[in-house]
């Protein structure tokens, strides 16, 4: 039997019964067609074809016979996507027809009762929220990796000083396991946002038909639970009209791409001569045409610009859906492609970042020797003159100022300055000061929780192991 579903006798047509006597022009035809990146929901399609077939057969709308037809082409035609023997023809429109075609073909009359208390307009939304649901689950996994290789670095490095910064100006001395933490901390809230996600979209839209719902008694509640759906949505109009829960899928997209972008150009950054605070092996760089010494992080780089693809996926979709009047529009159709390509950027940055970091030699000592540098230890300065000596904080402040302004015009740290040199700014100081003036000394100070202390960061990381195990 042929493997391309016959279009004679105006059969392009099929999917509008009698009402359309001539086919559509080409040019309809090309805009109006999706199988060319709906096809990718085959397998949405098929298991909620298999469901309500089932639910129309226990409620004898179907005959046991029809339903066994149908479940078996339908099996038949997944086999033949699988293997790549299935031709998706483009006068079909949609994954939808394409399949009921198919399977209209291989069984006959029972494959045109398959359409039976349903629409194209919830049969879409219903396989839309399967495949959201099903690339949440897989990119929720990919989270999760990244995060057991930032924790497991976090643990490796728990005690290995780096510069802290902010406005990208050396601020304090932090750890580099307590810098890959915060990244861990971040991907956490990006899975509970899908998580959330997909809470609010497992409602079953089947059973909605074409906006008003049907006439026939279907069972919704077996359809919803039978596709692991908690319940069939509430209100026919909306389960065919709205696609909050793509929205809310690309909104998680674009705030963890975001996080992932931030580590990206961090890892550029580090990477740089300037800093050498990392190494990336070949696996995850590439060389210059003309400058044979470059090794650059093209991988980061491209993690940092997957980010603009996520973000405007989301404002696509949101620009699709702002004037659209209940219930279904044709616009809708524009709601996929969007999320397809999201969910495909954000996967291959979690695989990229998760390599990075698998792969990355930081160098401690490079990060040490920074760590100290700038002044880092002024804070702890201002600090010890409050703890020790009673100083408002604000007059410590100034003290630890005018110190910083002597020690940088004789071009020394803090640590270099002389404790008669101190004293001229403050009488009170003792030796006691240069205790806490080293990088050591700052990072194990920041005792409070989620500070940078090493036993704070060693504890976070191994808790994090454990969850993540």
């Amino acid at each position: 039997m042929s493997q391309t579903p016959d279009l004679r006798n105006a059969e392009a047509n099929m999917q509008w019964g009698g009402r359309f006597a001539a086919g559509p022009s080409v040019v309809m035809q090309e805009i109006n067609a999706s199988i060319g990146f709906d096809k990718r929901m085959w397998r949405q399609d098929i298991r909620g074809s298999l469901a309500h077939a089932a639910m129309l057969a226990k409620l004898g709308i179907l005959s046991p016979a029809d339903e066994q037809d149908i479940r078996g082409g339908l099996e038949a035609i997944a086999a033949d996507i699988a293997a790549g023997r299935f031709a998706f023809v483009d006068a079909l429109e949609d994954i939808h027809m394409n399949i009921e075609a198919r399977l209209t073909e291989r069984i006959g009359e029972a494959g045109k009762r398959l359409h039976t208390g349903r629409s194209r307009n919830d049969q879409v939304a219903t396989d839309f929220r399967l495949w959201v649901r099903d690339a949440i689950d897989g990119l929720d996994a990919q989270l999760a990796d990244v995060m057991r290789a930032l924790a497991d670095r976090a643990a490796r490095h728990a005690a290995d000083p780096m510069p802290g910064f902010t406005h990208l100006q050396t601020a304090q001395p932090v750890t580099f396991g307590h810098h890959m933490l915060a990244y861990v901390e971040m991907l956490a809230r990006d899975r509970g946002r899908l998580a959330d996600c997909r809470r609010r979209l497992n409602e079953c839209p089947l059973g909605s038909a074409a906006l008003a719902g049907t006439s026939f008694p279907l069972d919704r509640d077996m359809t919803a639970h039978a596709l692991g759906f908690d319940r069939p949505t509430a209100n026919s109009l909306d389960a065919v009209s709205d696609r909050d829960f793509a929205l809310e899928f690309l909104g998680a997209a674009a705030i963890s791409a975001m996080h992932l972008s931030r580590l990206a150009e961090e890892i550029v950054i580090w990477c740089s001569a300037p800093y050498g605070f990392i190494r990336l092996s070949d696996a995850f760089t590439t060389g210059s045409s003309i400058m044979p010494q470059k090794r650059n992080p093209d991988a980061a780089e491209l993690v940092r610009a997957k980010t603009g693809r996520i973000n405007g996926a989301l404002v696509g979709l949101l620009t699709v859906m702002k004037g659209l009047p209940l219930a279904y529009a044709k616009d809708m159709q524009e709601d996929k492609e969007p999320a397809f390509d999201a969910a495909d950027a954000w996967a291959l940055s979690l695989a990229a970042i998760a390599g990075m970091v698998r792969d990355m030699t930081p160098d401690t000592a490079r990060m040490r020797e920074l760590a100290g540098a700038g002044f880092a230890t002024a804070t702890d300065l201002a600090d010890w003159l409050v703890r020790a000596l009673k100083l408002p904080f604000r007059v410590a402040h100034h003290v630890t100022g005018r110190l910083v302004a002597k020690a940088e015009a004789r071009g020394v740290d803090l640590s270099g300055l002389s404790l008669d040199e101190m004293r001229s700014e403050e009488a009170g100081i003792t030796e006691a000061v240069f205790g806490v003036l080293t990088v050591e000394a700052s990072v194990a100070s920041r005792v409070s929780y989620g500070g940078t202390a090493p036993a704070n960061v060693a504890r976070q990381a191994a808790r994090w192991q454990r969850e993540l195990a």
